[in-house]
């Protein structure tokens, strides 16, 4: 199982603030598993309008940030280097707790 700093993270995915949205990997095994981390902090932009006397990450910014964590995993799995896969559509997506700053977002 290997880890990757921001650095490595961002010669793989193409996304740069503000929305790259995975700050490290804890674990990757290349094939089947990983684990990928988003520290939320109050500098986020969208807090501004999201909502701010009771900032919450966006949902479909949750979403981006597994989509990108698996983006990561297929990279590495299929060694693709040209194209980026794509999340098509999410259906019946739950929220069951507000992620807030401070937070941190664990994507497995």
């Amino acid at each position: 199982m290997s880890s990757m700093d921001i650095d490595k993270i961002m010669s793989i995915l193409p996304h740069r603030y503000p929305f790259l949205l995975v700050d490290k990997v804890l674990e990757c095994d290349d094939e089947t598993r990983i684990v990928g981390i988003k520290n939320v902090t109050i500098n986020e932009p969208y807090f501004q309008g999201h909502f701010p006397s009771f900032p919450i990450m966006p949902g479909v910014l949750q979403l981006e940030a597994m989509a990108q964590v698996g983006g990561i995993l297929i990279c590495k799995k299929t060694k693709v280097t040209e194209a980026l896969p794509l999340f098509m559509a999410v259906d019946k997506a739950k929220f069951r707790t507000a992620i807030r700053p401070g937070d941190q977002l664990r994507i497995e």
